[in-house]
């Protein structure tokens, strides 16, 4: 005799071979339903992506989700497919770099093209990324000289370079020079159109570079964008179609961490509280708090000696995304709290973000500490533990090195590499 579940199966059997049978007669309705079945499929896929993205990860239940999902696969999704494909990357991928002779609009501007004569410059901030990608991707084993060998192709021009550039420093100006140095580039190369610029991408770290590209639109829409800022809420960003690139300061290499035990402040944050909600809820409601360094404007000590104290750094939205407080968390041996909604971290289909920092949605300003305080010992030492290993990810080399900043923003650039395009 069938048992229960036995004859449940048995049933469902014979109703999908009978769906099956029926729609073998209506193939246009076969189609709806496969259709149907997608935008499923899709539906669920995005529903958990964004809940991700949303921080709706945290459960107060347990403290934090890291402290149950941590586990011995450390800060990687799966390193060993991962470094894998890292091989596959490194003999095989190519990219194009267009001259900076290659059109009118450039032969007067070389300086827009090349690489920055010193981007390790202290003054560089918030740029050092974009400059650094440019040198290093000319530096490495990526290029070729061969259009036709190429998967991608870079648009090597400096939105930073050219806003201060006095002939062309507003932001109308740079988005015509761009536009016409794109159309020239479709002019004189056949690769542009064949695909509509979906296998061409180009490097900023700067909230103008958006403008920039306002007067192309194929440039705006299909051109892949390595950018700091990668907010769902930031004009002119396209997930799944650009690439996070990790902000980071031209900083001296920190050859020597704080442990642990010498970190004897909970949290830091300092920065601007004008131009967010958020950061003025959070200087509101924990300013005072002896545990916490918590700031409106710069503090009395140095700015790095509050990294460097501290188990947990912030990063808070403000006006703009600014992703150099995770990386100057990260440099320093901080865990990263990001409190920033709608926010794709750099270096997502590889790092698990969750085994090396917290992330917190807005609207749970008011039960930070509560959260913080409830992750384990044990927990924390694991997220620092995986914080160290992701380190050498963040990191910017004239001469790219193994898996730093560069080759970590080229494999993202490398899962991209699909776009067909006819031979030549």
């Amino acid at each position: 005799m069938l048992s229960s579940v036995d004859l449940r199966t048995r049933r469902r059997s014979t109703k999908m071979k009978a769906l099956f049978l029926y729609l073998k007669k209506r193939p246009k309705l076969k189609q709806w339903v496969f259709l149907a079945m997608l935008v499923f499929a899709a539906s669920s896929f995005l529903w958990v992506a964004t809940s991700v993205l949303h921080g709706s990860h945290y459960n107060s239940n347990l403290g934090l989700s890291a402290q149950s999902s941590l586990s011995d696969s450390g800060p990687y999704h799966n390193f060993k497919l991962f470094a894998a494909d890292f091989k596959d990357m490194i003999r095989n991928f190519k990219i194009y770099v267009y001259p900076t002779n290659s059109s009118s609009s450039s032969s007067s501007f070389a300086q827009i093209f090349n690489p920055h004569p010193n981007p390790f410059d202290p003054k560089m901030g918030n740029y050092f990324s974009e400059h650094m990608f440019k040198l290093a991707l000319l530096e490495s084993s990526l290029i070729t000289p061969n259009p036709e060998q190429a998967h991608l192709y870079f648009l090597p021009f400096s939105v930073n370079l050219l806003r201060n550039d006095p002939r062309v420093h507003s932001e109308d100006s740079i988005s015509e020079f761009v536009a016409q140095y794109t159309n020239e580039i479709s002019r004189d190369f056949p690769f542009w159109n064949a695909s509509m610029g979906l296998d061409h991408f180009y490097a900023c770290c700067h909230s103008v570079c958006r403008e920039a590209m306002s007067k192309h639109n194929g440039l705006r829409n299909n051109a892949i964008q390595l950018t700091c800022s990668s907010s769902y809420f930031q004009r002119f960003y396209v997930a799944h179609k650009d690439v996070a690139m990790p902000q980071v300061w031209p900083r001296p290499p920190q050859q020597t961490l704080n442990p642990p035990k010498s970190r004897d402040k909970l949290v830091f944050f300092a920065g601007r509280i004008q131009n967010s909600i958020v950061r003025q809820q959070l200087v509101d409601l924990w300013g005072n708090d002896t545990r916490m360094d918590i700031f409106s404007e710069n503090p009395s000590f140095p700015y790095e000696e509050g990294f460097k104290r501290s188990k947990y750094c912030l990063h808070v939205k403000g006006y703009e995304v600014n992703t150099a407080r995770v990386s100057d968390a990260i440099h320093f041996g901080c865990v990263p709290v990001i409190m920033s909604n709608y926010y794709e971290l750099p270096f997502a289909s590889v790092l698990n973000w969750t085994t090396f920092s917290v992330i917190v949605n807005h609207n749970e300003t008011a039960s930070l500490k509560k959260m913080l305080l409830s992750i384990s010992k044990k927990t924390y030492l694991n997220m620092y533990r995986n914080l160290l290993r992701v380190r050498r990810h963040f990191v910017w080399h004239k001469t790219p090195k193994g898996y730093d900043s560069f080759h970590m923003t080229a494999y993202q650039l490398w899962l991209k590499r699909g776009s067909q395009r006819p031979s030549f």
